[in-house]
């Protein structure tokens, strides 16, 4: 391969969107990471897409949303190119409502998803019909939006390979970095920063999360009890997931994945049966404040950095291509303040 005009160090859902919205626009993309595609916590298999919600509107979830609605059309193109189905789909999501206190809560957010959501989505309070794919809901109601959306992590990192590939792209174990790399990797960089600047910039919040085998895939998605329930376009149901903090092994899974799964067949009845054929467990890199952290690298000159996506990333993931790309190919910085990494400081 030629000189690469892009590189990027990191294979996770970041670093394969930064490569591919450069590789779209012309580009020659280098993609480098020892462990190969999707090694880290993109390698997993919930991929809920959902919204923060309709309420006290701030940038963070202005940039979200665009990249939510900008998910369909971004998935398309590369399914096409790749010959690979990512298993996206807009199939919105069901959340039970507890009391009255929260389901006046939820009430009050319809008018703000009409307010914040462009006419584009919406958020209802509706009453529960009591069907199998429903979870229990003390109120009898429950909350339906039309903004959330699943995906299959590991199809998703999968298809962005091989449409990167498509266009002349390389994705690589091996090699070193050139100026103006992009820093895409994960839980390491956060640890990087962290020893340089001796103060935590961010952390890795290890996830367990299980696929049960049942057949849903054009039903929503389910957030209830914590746990969120994914239909996959495979005939796979995912459930998860746990947020730990403190954990030896970042790769296993335990009783606390047990747990999860009870819940989950507690929520929906329709899973009391379906047998667990696989068990997960990876850690997610969590930046201070919680959003991505963009821009300029903080400790290497001239380099650029994309990171600390937590449980959002692969729902950022169009948009923060998008900027990032403008950023490194136009110039034009539309990364909003608080996703600098001086903004995690």
């Amino acid at each position: 391969m030629a000189m690469a005009d892009v590189t990027v160090m990191g294979a996770g859902i970041f670093g394969l969107s930064v490569a591919y919205s450069c590789a779209r626009r012309g580009a020659l993309v280098r993609v480098i990471d020892p462990g190969g595609p999707g090694a880290g916590a993109s390698g997993g298999i919930v991929g809920a897409l959902a919204p923060h919600v309709p309420e006290q509107w701030n940038e963070k979830k202005a940039f979200q949303l665009d990249s939510l609605l900008m998910a369909e059309g971004w998935w398309r193109e590369i399914a096409e190119e790749s010959g690979i189905d990512p298993g996206y789909a807009r199939l919105g999501r069901l959340q039970p409502v507890s009391d009255e206190s929260a389901l006046a809560l939820a009430t009050a957010r319809v008018s703000g998803a009409r307010d914040f959501w462009q006419g584009r989505a919406d958020w209802q309070v509706v009453a529960a019909k009591g069907e199998a794919w429903e979870p229990h809901s003390p109120t009898g109601m429950l909350i339906h939006d039309t903004l959330s959306a699943r995906m299959h992590p590991r199809h998703a990192c999968a298809a962005l390979v091989a449409a990167i590939r498509a266009r002349g792209g390389e994705i690589t174990t091996e090699g070193a970095a050139a100026p103006g790399t992009v820093w895409a990797t994960g839980v390491a960089g956060l640890t990087e920063l962290a020893a340089a600047q001796f103060r935590p910039l961010g952390n890795g919040v290890k996830g367990q999360a299980a696929l049960l085998d049942y057949a849903a895939p054009e039903l929503p998605q389910i957030f209830a009890d914590g746990v969120h329930i994914v239909p996959h376009s495979d005939g796979t149901v995912a459930i998860g997931s746990t947020s730990e903090r403190l954990y030896d092994d970042p790769t296993n899974t335990d009783v606390q994945l047990d747990a999860v799964i009870e819940r989950a067949r507690w929520v929906v009845p329709a899973l009391r049966n379906a047998p667990v054929v696989e068990r997960w467990a990876g850690v997610r890199p969590r930046s201070r404040s919680r959003a991505p952290m963009l821009g300029e690298h903080p400790l290497r000159k001239g380099d650029f950095i994309a990171n600390g996506g937590f449980k959002i990333g692969f729902g950022m993931a169009p948009k923060i291509g998008e900027v990032m790309a403008d950023l490194l190919l136009d110039g034009v910085d539309r990364i909003p303040d608080g996703f600098r990494p001086e903004a995690s400081t």
